[in-house]
């Protein structure tokens, strides 16, 4: 058997959630549209000497990618994902394995996190997030807390019709009929949480539209993702 044809058996073993492209024509058989995704965050082309914080890496997907843009360091960060049974953290593991990549990994909540315990880093990496969190003010300030310049949120928004800062509570499984998606913030309200964490440039990105569902909402365009790029 070819050390090609024994890797996919390999990976076919695991949960996979995001795609990534391990080389010789192997994609990893990921649910998310990863590449879509990146395109959506803009992630800046060129990293070159930057240390980068990767919260909620998952598989690693964008981990690994800003290694590929020349981040001189990556921690690549999770909790709750890496801890699920079902999931786990073997997706990451044969990524970087494969990969050949020197990404390091840091286990732990969001609510663990502080300059202490991993100190500062150039750009910190935010993406989906935020909306899992039951208490996100104060979480997004401990997240804030290690973002010595810059930082990128990608997150589930709602009531972006209102002009000032607000945000839905789903206590149960309105959002996606996931129980584990506990807030809608709109635009206005992560912009507010930005200031408050001290950065003072933000630029919003228009909402996308997704095709998930959230309870009581009649029109999608009540509800959707948005991106945000904030610098000190």
């Amino acid at each position: 058997m070819s050390a090609t044809a024994t890797m996919r058996d390999e990976l076919a073993k695991i949960n996979w959630f995001h795609r990534i492209d391990l080389g010789n024509g192997v994609t990893t058989p990921g649910i998310d549209d990863s590449a879509t995704k990146l395109a959506q965050v803009r992630l800046p082309a060129d990293l070159s000497g930057k240390s980068v914080l990767d919260i909620g890496a998952w598989d690693g997907f964008f981990s690994f990618e800003c290694e590929r843009r020349g981040a001189r360091r990556v921690v690549a960060l999770d909790g709750g994902v890496w801890r699920v049974d079902s999931i786990g953290k073997a997706g990451f593991e044969f990524a970087r394995k494969v990969l050949n990549s020197k990404v390091e990994d840091a286990e732990m909540e969001v609510s663990e996190i502080s300059p202490e315990r991993l100190g500062h880093f150039d750009l910190v990496l935010f993406l989906g997030v935020l909306y899992h969190l039951p208490d996100p003010v104060t979480s997004f300030m401990k997240v804030a807390s290690v973002a010595a310049k810059e930082i990128i949120v990608e997150t589930h928004v709602d009531m972006i019709e209102h002009g000032v800062p607000a945000m839905a509570f789903y206590p149960h499984d309105e959002c996606a009929n996931d129980p584990s998606n506990w807030c809608g913030p709109n635009q206005a309200a992560v912009e507010g949480m930005l200031r408050m964490a001290g950065f003072r440039t933000i630029r919003s990105f228009p909402v996308t539209k997704v095709a998930y569902p959230v309870t009581g909402r009649s029109h999608l365009n009540q509800y959707g993702r948005q991106v945000f790029h904030a610098s000190r």
